[in-house]
């Protein structure tokens, strides 16, 4: 840095840093980001997500991801996910109701502990967003909906899912 290069290449800057001297880092890494060509080099993807504004994820020395980090995170992978948490739901009524939804892929159940409710997670298509379908599906049951969130997607989630065996 003492030359003042116009590229900047850091090999995980903030390994072994304790959490205050990580965020002195980021924040260093941020200021000179905004006049110089900074390229982080991490397996440590929040940190990916905490400093940088591009991402490019390269899988067999192949570039499998090349964009802007929010850009990547709406429109990346096949699938994104629902949870839900039902009462009075048996697992198969949810499966055969949800099922039949446009663009819902498969539920499975999270949680077989024994107790009142129902955990589940939907595989849905990444077009479109189905949670009103699916409220409506479960208003017309007797079912209790208690939970209702899409699972949200992170770098490490579409690391993994952009570089997995086939």
């Amino acid at each position: 840095m003492m030359t003042d290069p116009e590229i900047l290449i850091l090999d995980e800057p903030t390994s072994g840093l304790d959490p205050n001297q990580i965020v002195e880092i980021r924040e260093i890494i941020r200021k000179i980001g905004e006049e110089k060509t900074v390229i982080l080099s991490t397996h440590i993807l929040s940190e990916v997500e905490a400093t940088c504004d591009r991402v490019v994820i390269i899988n067999n020395g192949k570039i499998v991801a090349d964009d802007r980090v929010e850009t990547l995170k709406q429109t990346a992978g096949q699938k994104h996910f629902i949870h839900l948490e039902l009462l009075n739901a048996d697992f198969q009524e949810v499966c055969h109701g949800l099922n039949g939804i446009q663009g819902v892929i498969n539920t499975e159940q999270i949680d077989e502990t024994p107790g009142d409710s129902l955990k589940v997670r939907l595989a849905c298509e990444s077009a479109g967003d189905l949670r009103e379908a699916i409220y409506q599906t479960i208003k017309q049951t007797s079912w209790v909906l208690i939970g209702f969130h899409r699972e949200t997607k992170t770098l490490e989630n579409i690391f993994r899912e952009l570089t997995k065996e086939d």
